[in-house]
């Protein structure tokens, strides 16, 4: 595969994502979620996993790269192009993870996977030493195989094997998620999905949920192969209507003894299961926090500092794409601003600082924790 013949998104292999700095510089998956992000940005049809530089390359790409703060900025590996775990994907996830292990380096790094994680891999993933890992299985309970071909029970049997791995002798070093998404009204929201899923998150240090990225080309590929639309239309935010987040959040609390602690944030759960506070800084939209546990928010609460403007203007200066950024204001929520050309240089400051960055052009309201407006009720900007 030649990086010239690829769509103008695909060439970039490292990429800011709000969760970390993605790397994904193997292109092509075979599982066939209907749902994919591939769809995006042109690269559906390959599914056929395939490298476009040597493992060396992509890691001094990706270190090298103006926003990689070695200890600080987040990691990603092939959270869009691929499943990491895949035969062929595999070896280049391990290169990749020992590359940067070797180096002293102490970032997040997360991978995703729905494939299967062997007692081999498990060993391997725990004799790094520095890295912080965390290993987030999707899971869905989606029955319908024209939106989820792959089975589940492969990610939840992976699941229970990575987290049961280790010993008094051997502790585990990387941690364990379980990535409950994509949850669709109507789909795999009845009680029964719903029970199985916290069953399922006894098996992990912590749980996420999450719903459906249904953009214009998802929506395409849905009507063009007949599946039923979850939605009445599309949107650029993650879409969990109001109800859906309720009763969620009603059934690990009814029950909380067997469930893995429950979060609604990516960065929440990675953050929880190594010990330390979120770094994408969401203590400041406190009602996210409502589900948290105790000692999550003690930890998150004293870590939690409002940037100055000047202090914030300065760590975007070194960014030519901010160039236009204006601060419209800063409180103990987010640094509201305009300006960017794109996601990406917020991330980046967003992590600078673990606090929240919200672009005006694209408001936050409060209680939709950072979710699309559908199926929510009219509420204030936040």
């Amino acid at each position: 595969m030649s990086i010239a013949a690829l769509p103008d998104r695909a060439r970039e292999v490292v990429e800011y994502r709000k969760s970390g700095l993605s790397l994904n510089y193997v292109q092509g998956c075979p599982l066939g979620c209907a749902y994919c992000i591939r769809h995006t940005y042109g690269l559906w049809d390959a599914d056929t996993p395939a490298a476009l530089m040597t493992d060396a390359e992509a890691v001094e790409q990706l270190v090298g790269h103006r926003y990689f703060k070695p200890h600080t900025t987040p990691v990603q590996i092939f959270n869009r192009s691929t499943d990491p775990f895949l035969a062929g994907v595999k070896d280049h996830l391990f290169a990749v993870l020992e590359d940067l292990d070797s180096r002293g380096l102490t970032n997040h790094v997360l991978v995703i996977t729905r494939a299967v994680v062997r007692g081999a891999d498990c060993a391997r993933l725990n004799a790094l030493q520095n890295l912080k890992v965390t290993l987030l299985f999707t899971y869905s309970g989606i029955e319908d195989r024209r939106v989820e071909p792959y089975p589940g029970s492969v990610a939840a049997a992976s699941l229970r094997r990575a987290t049961a791995y280790g010993s008094a002798a051997e502790p585990r070093r990387y941690r364990t998620v379980l990535y409950w998404r994509p949850l669709v009204p109507g789909l795999n929201d009845t009680d029964e999905h719903l029970d199985r899923a916290v069953e399922l998150s006894a098996a992990a240090d912590a749980t996420v949920f999450t719903g459906l990225f249904y953009r214009d080309q998802i929506a395409d590929y849905y009507r063009a192969n007949g599946i039923p639309e979850p939605y009445a239309g599309t949107a650029r935010r993650k879409i969990v209507p109001e109800s859906l987040d309720s009763r969620v959040v009603d059934a690990f609390a009814a029950r909380a003894a067997g469930a893995a602690p429950l979060f609604r944030k990516t960065s929440c759960a990675v953050s929880y299961v190594h010990g330390l506070p979120d770094y994408n800084g969401h203590y400041g939209i406190r009602e996210l926090c409502d589900i948290c546990p105790m000692a999550q928010l003690k930890l998150c609460a004293d870590a939690h500092q409002v940037p100055t403007t000047r202090a914030f203007q300065d760590a975007a200066a070194v960014l030519p794409e901010a160039a236009h950024l204006k601060v419209l204001g800063v409180d103990g929520r987010a640094v509201q601003v305009e300006g960017l050309p794109s996601e990406q240089p917020r991330y980046f400051l967003q992590h600078a600082f673990a606090f929240q960055v919200h672009d005006a052009g694209h408001p936050h309201h409060v209680h939709r924790h950072g979710r699309a407006d559908i199926g929510w009720e009219a509420t204030t900007n936040g």
